[in-house]
């Protein structure tokens, strides 16, 4: 069994492209990855690929086979949903498929197109990854549900609306030179506490934007890279997924997530590496208490411990721990089927040494892509590494 390795990329503009179709964006990112790769359509033998939302937004299911065309690939073609995690499952099978011999060449990816059903449509529509019965019907929204969810923390570990201020500022920053970012916009932590409430205490500021855009990667087997000679430096060498109750009322804690530690657990056992071995990370950040979240299930911080740490610097592009470089959900865009894959992405070129930030993280060899599904009912984790 070998690891899978990144061959190529592919990325639209993250923001509002509500002019576009789902197809036209995929296209657009599939093949910009084939090209990237420098791999013969001909050789891909499937697409895993990632949507939550087509039917509501588009009017369009069965989008896998359709996405295919759109590449120009006739290969057998699976969509994955998992809510937000949706292309972060598609990862994680493309993975599975390449490590058992069954394949070569894939390509994975994922789109969502939101922007043209409008907010209160697009808002309807993501939250249909709650518990319709009990939740959505009683008037819950995902920015309520992360809202009882950082008043818990705030109860249970302490902790402020200004700490949460300074992860917004610090995942703007790192957006401003990611060509792709929806929000590239400098912010403060005055404008932060100063922006419109959403649901107390997360502000406009604390919450990801409602976006468009597809992502796509070419995973290739050891084999095939060495055989074709292709430059594929950075492998998946670890996988989870974890899941949880879907309901946020059924949860044994409201300020943790342990869908995200069975994944990542998984995932570093899966990779043979600790959680001190991590060199940066894609955080799922949504809300801005989802990024603290994360960083606690995930094993990086002590439970209690990660509120403070964008405050502190740790979390920044040139502290111990860079985090969401790419901006994050936050700045950078939700995309809601294309994220797990854009986090992937991220991971990739800047462990190669490329985009915004490679300098600040230098010689990084290991990064991890935490991608979570609702109130994170479910999530993966995939380990990436430097393997040449």
């Amino acid at each position: 069994m070998t690891d899978p390795r990144v061959a190529g990329v592919g990325l639209t503009p993250f923001g509002e492209l509500s002019e576009r179709t789902g197809r036209d964006l995929f296209a657009e990112a599939g093949l910009a990855a084939l090209d990237d790769a420098g791999v013969d359509p001909d050789d891909v033998e499937a697409l895993y690929y990632g949507n939550f939302m087509g039917e509501l937004a588009e009017h369009q299911g069965h989008q896998a086979p359709l996405m295919a065309e759109a590449v120009g690939l006739d290969v057998p073609a699976t969509r994955y949903e998992a809510a937000c995690a949706s292309s972060g499952a598609a990862v994680r099978e493309a993975v599975k498929t390449l490590r058992n011999g069954e394949s070569d060449v894939a390509l994975v990816g994922g789109t969502e197109r939101m922007t043209n059903i409008g907010t209160a449509a697009a808002t309807d529509a993501l939250a249909i990854a709650a518990d319709d019965l009990y939740e959505v019907r009683a008037g819950m929204t995902f920015p309520g549900a992360y809202a009882l969810m950082a008043r818990a923390y705030f109860r249970e570990f302490g902790g402020t609306r200004e700490d949460l201020a300074h992860i917004a500022v610090k995942n703007h920053e790192h957006a401003l030179p990611n060509e792709y970012a929806q929000l590239r916009t400098e912010i403060t932590v005055e404008d932060a506490l100063d922006a419109p409430m959403v649901a107390d205490p997360l502000g406009l500021y604390d919450s990801c934007p409602i976006t468009d855009g597809a992502s796509a990667a070419v995973l290739v087997s050891e084999e095939y890279a060495r055989h074709h000679d292709l430059t594929a430096p950075v492998a998946v060498t670890g996988t989870g997924q974890g899941g949880d109750n879907l309901a946020l009322h059924d949860r044994a804690h409201y300020a943790r997530t342990p869908a995200a530690t069975e994944a990542a657990e998984e995932a570093y056992a899966d990779a043979g590496v600790e959680p001190g071995n991590v060199d940066l990370a894609e955080m799922h950040d949504c809300f801005t208490i989802a990024e603290v979240l994360a960083l606690e299930s995930l094993g990086l911080y002590e439970h209690g411990e990660a509120i403070t740490a964008a405050r502190d610097g740790e979390t920044h592009a040139t502290g111990a721990l860079p985090v969401n470089l790419s901006g994050g959900l936050k700045a950078k865009g939700h995309p809601v089927g294309a994220t797990g894959v854009a986090q992937v992405i991220s991971i990739a070129k800047l462990l190669e040494g490329e985009g915004s930030w490679a300098d600040e993280v230098g010689d990084a060899d290991t990064g991890i892509a935490h991608n979570a599904g609702g109130t994170v009912a479910s999530t993966t984790v995939h380990v990436l590494e430097v393997v040449e």
